[in-house]
């Protein structure tokens, strides 16, 4: 039977169009002035954001509530937080979805901690049966659905609710459907008596977990070290600060001092103490051969800080218009003053993808 319904379009380029038109690139109007501000408070006694299922690098299965995706689950990564100090909003990359035909640049988007939970364990063997609540991998993702009939030779009939279809899967294609629930699945895996299923199916999504290098910190933030430092203040989402490393400060925190933001009385450099979420090495720099392309991810310098934008329109003379989503605004920069953004996911440098290709 046609499954219409389950099949996601050829290339998600309209839907990742449509979601970054509603974010002001229709009809892109540039703002002499940021509400960005200039200096961090101090942020001593910040606590660090608690989310211990996803951190940076961490494989996870990603749910949407756009028409036609409801009820699936798809895999990605977390690349880290969208905001410095909130943890319910994060930004991910699928791994079977792409804003290209060719399948070369992941899709990436920013989702709520809601719409995520960790990848489930392999499904160990078992036997289905009429009326078990499964999920089916059909089209890159997991659909949640019931099974209706058993057709033999370990194949089953499975019905969606949310689309009134049903299709016909193999056992090796279906696994029990668990709620993730306060840290936990429900219904728990069950570890005695069951054996793993040696059965794969041809691009069934294969995620190994990410595991942080050990010792990270202690080889790559030493005294002196270049670094650069996030701020959980408000207003200062999305900025890096360039500082170097004084000493280590406790466990897994840091005594830096900025490079260019002074205290007070403007007579010293400011130091704080800063954990390892909001910290990173200086990132290398990429040598621009063919220069910024609209919609390129780019840091923008400003206010003496590195702003996460996207390119919304070149203008004439090595200028672009850079929106700023956490501020919902516009302005315009120098090649000299941009960057290509990167994010640091254990322990490597990543780069990002471009938004949209037209």
């Amino acid at each position: 039977m046609l499954f219409t319904a389950f099949t996601p379009p050829p290339s998600l380029s309209l839907r990742l169009l449509h979601s970054i038109s509603l974010q002001g690139f229709c009809a892109p109007k540039p703002n002499p002035k940021l509400t960005m501000g200039r200096k961090p408070k101090s942020r001593s006694a910040k606590k660090s954001a608690k989310y211990p299922h996803f951190k940076p690098g961490s494989p996870v299965e990603i749910s949407s509530n756009e028409e036609g995706f409801r009820g699936s689950w798809f895999t990605g990564t977390v690349i880290g937080l969208a905001s410095p100090g909130d943890p319910s909003r994060l930004h991910v990359e699928y791994t079977s979805l792409f804003v290209d035909e060719e399948g070369t640049a992941p899709l990436r988007e920013i989702v709520d901690t809601v719409m995520l939970r960790p990848v489930q364990p392999p499904e160990k063997e078992r036997e289905f049966k009429f009326d078990e609540e499964v999920d089916a991998f059909h089209s890159d993702g997991w659909w949640e659905g019931v099974i209706t009939k058993e057709e033999g030779e370990g194949r089953f009939t499975v019905y969606f609710r949310r689309s009134k279809e049903e299709m016909e899967f193999g056992k090796e294609q279906l696994r029990l459907h668990r709620e993730w629930a306060n840290g936990a699945w429900k219904p728990p895996f069950e570890e005695e008596n069951v054996k793993p299923n040696q059965e794969k199916v041809e691009n069934l999504p294969l995620v190994e977990e990410v595991k942080p290098s050990e010792s990270a910190t202690e080889h790559v933030y030493r005294l002196g070290t270049q670094v650069e430092v996030s701020s959980d203040e408000k207003g200062f989402e999305g900025v890096w600060f360039a500082a170097t490393v004084v000493e280590p400060w406790g466990k897994d925190k840091f005594r830096i001092e900025y490079q260019t933001l002074k205290t007070e009385d403007d007579k010293t450099f400011l130091r704080e103490e800063v954990d390892i979420l909001h910290i990173r090495p200086s990132p290398p720099e990429i040598l621009m051969v063919d220069g910024f392309k609209l919609f390129d991810e780019v840091d923008a310098l400003y206010n003496d800080g590195w702003w996460v934008g996207v390119i919304a329109r070149a203008q004439r003379n090595s200028k672009h218009i850079v929106y700023f989503k956490t501020t919902s605004e516009e302005i315009e920069f120098r090649d000299s003053e941009l960057r290509l953004h990167q994010d640091w996911i254990d322990g490597k440098w990543v780069m990002a993808s471009r938004a949209l290709e037209l």
